[in-house]
């Protein structure tokens, strides 16, 4: 859990970690970037991809599912 205050954060950032818990209480696992990106409105995989790597330099880690890319889920090396 972090301790990251809530207002730290920017509204699209924080619509993505809402829509992602959704989506995993709802299917039971994490989503794509693809369909975390179209519940928030993004169309570019690129944009998500940004937001998601802002989202875990702040310390807050979103889980997506996908192709693995082979690098550490913690430091991304």
């Amino acid at each position: 859990m972090s301790t990251l205050a809530p207002y730290a954060l920017t509204e699209r950032q924080r619509r993505i970690v809402a829509c992602a818990r959704e989506w995993i209480a709802e299917h039971g696992e994490a989503p794509s970037v693809r369909e975390l990106g179209a519940a928030v409105g993004l169309t570019s995989t690129s944009s998500v991809a940004y937001h998601l790597r802002r989202l875990r330099e702040r310390g807050l880690v979103v889980q997506t599912r996908g192709r693995p890319s082979g690098r550490c889920p913690h430091c991304g090396q």
